[in-house]
């Protein structure tokens, strides 16, 4: 068999990605060749969020890159549901979507890697069948960053 097992019984092939459970979330996580700076700007930056993610397909907001307080709307399913960033820092940002609390996002430093880290998606307990889907994105999101 190749590679390990994650914490859901998924197979983890390049030995990059992981789900891990972590209290009320299950955090879907992957190495990122990029600096945290970098990277936590990329995953903060609405007008990127089409490019990797597999539901949001457009976004309006006033902020390109998200802060707490931050609302706009994404357009998931064909339908446009607004959004609002609940709480954010320079490498973590959480939201709501359609009032509905969503999934969380940061980036996990290295110790002694400063060209390395760990972009992360924390998913509620609630949403397994989203680790997929999640898993998916996180590919998208590295390969955008590591190609700029």
């Amino acid at each position: 068999m190749f590679g390990t097992r994650d914490a859901t019984g998924n197979v983890d092939r390049d030995g990059r990605a992981s789900v891990d459970r972590e209290g009320a979330t299950l955090a879907v996580g992957r190495d990122v060749d990029a600096p945290p700076e970098r990277t936590a700007r990329a995953l903060r930056d609405t007008q990127r969020w089409p490019d990797w993610s597999l539901s949001v397909r457009d976004v309006e907001s006033a902020d390109r890159y998200v802060e707490t307080g931050t609302t706009g709307r994404v357009r998931v399913a064909g339908a446009w549901v607004p959004f609002r960033v609940t709480a954010a820092t320079r490498l973590r940002w959480d939201w709501e979507v359609a009032r509905v609390p969503a999934t969380g996002h940061r980036v996990d430093r290295y110790a002694g890697e400063p060209d390395r880290c760990r972009a992360v998606i924390e998913v509620p307990l609630i949403a397994p069948p989203y680790v997929p889907v999640c898993r998916r994105a996180l590919d998208r999101f590295a390969a955008l960053v590591e190609g700029e």
